[in-house]
């Protein structure tokens, strides 16, 4: 079994041994901050990229609208973005989006234009499927979550960065993750390269002028304390932001078994979370769960292996970020799968 000592001092000597420049980690339990703590080039105010950990805070805008009655997800995205019924696009399904068996992993959308309405459903309008939806589940790394953006301002009336703040953000006492303002920019941790090669992220996420844009699946800006505290609060729902119903299929509901191409296993995906199920693969799955990870954890991972996870059965949400770049992703999940299985193991 693990200790939280162990933990933090297993992050730092990543930093110290002059690996990483800077990591953050942050372990909560019952609603409250157990461990919260900023290693290398960074302090505890200092905030993240988190990339594709962005990607179940807009999801659970989602679960709003849902509950709200203004949202079928058995329904074809068509029928709410009318541009979108082109090329065969016409049936793909709400939930297909969702759990990325949309058959559009690789639609292009500029990740600076995107957050522009019109320029979005022209590109909507363009994009053609790569395969038949439902038949298969491939990754949709940017492409399903500007489609989840046009549904919540469609729905909602209101920008989708301002409803993810105003609804699902604000009434958890965390500030906005998504559309920073230039002016608000000082105190994120720059993206640093290691390695040999050099690594394709670098400027994907971290140009100034997308941060403002907010890219809805990996452009979320956050501390790992607000991360951790967002996965207590799928735990406990304090604010009773979310329906308990709508939230306990998103915590349990797996939509999606088709395999992951990329580990083999399958994708264990509900409505905007990973479960880890009771297959023996969730160390495979891309939450980055630990070794002793109950299976109803829940998560979802981002790019250079940034961490984000709750366990209904000890009741531990955790977070680790850095802003490490390595072109090597299976030393970084490595790196990251040891610290969630220390994670994972601590015993309150």
């Amino acid at each position: 079994m693990s200790d939280l000592t162990a933990l933090l001092e297993t992050a730092k000597a990543d930093v110290d041994s002059g690996w990483l420049p800077a990591c953050q980690l942050a372990v909560a339990r019952d609603g409250e901050m157990l461990a919260f703590e900023t290693y290398g080039d960074a302090t505890n105010t200092t905030r993240f990229g988190v990339f594709s950990a962005t990607k179940p805070i807009v999801a659970s805008a989602m679960w709003l609208l849902i509950a709200q009655g203004k949202l079928d997800v058995a329904r074809p995205v068509a029928e709410y973005i009318p541009e979108f019924a082109t090329f065969g696009k016409e049936l793909v399904t709400v939930e297909q989006v969702m759990v990325h068996t949309a058959g559009l992993p690789n639609a292009p959308m500029d990740l600076v234009k995107g957050s522009d309405p019109a320029h979005r459903v022209a590109q909507f309008a363009e994009w053609q499927l790569e395969w038949e939806p439902g038949t298969r589940f491939e990754y949709h790394a940017t492409s399903a979550h500007w489609v989840l953006a046009d549904l919540i301002e469609r729905l909602s009336g209101l920008d989708f960065r301002d409803f993810v703040e105003q609804y699902v953000t604000a009434p958890h006492g965390l500030p906005r993750v998504l559309g920073i303002p230039i002016e608000a920019q000082d105190d994120i941790a720059p993206g640093v390269e290691i390695g040999e090669q050099e690594s394709p992220m670098l400027n994907e996420l971290s140009s100034p002028d997308r941060r403002v844009a907010g890219v809805p699946g990996g452009g979320g800006i956050m501390t790992a304390a607000v991360m951790a505290t967002f996965y207590q609060a799928l735990l406990h729902n304090p604010a009773g932001v979310w329906d308990p119903a709508i939230l306990h299929d998103a915590k349990t509901n797996i939509r999606c078994v088709f395999p992951d191409p990329m580990m083999g296993v399958p994708a264990n995906r509900t409505l905007g979370l990973v479960l880890a199920g009771d297959d023996g693969m969730h160390m495979l799955r891309y939450a980055i769960f630990g070794e002793d990870n109950s299976p109803g954890s829940f998560g979802h991972a981002g790019a250079h292996a940034q961490v984000a996870w709750a366990d209904p059965a000890s009741g531990v949400s955790f977070c680790y970020l850095s802003n490490a770049l390595d072109a090597d992703v299976m030393r970084e999940a490595l790196r990251s799968n040891r610290l969630s299985t220390l994670a994972s193991q601590l015993e309150f």
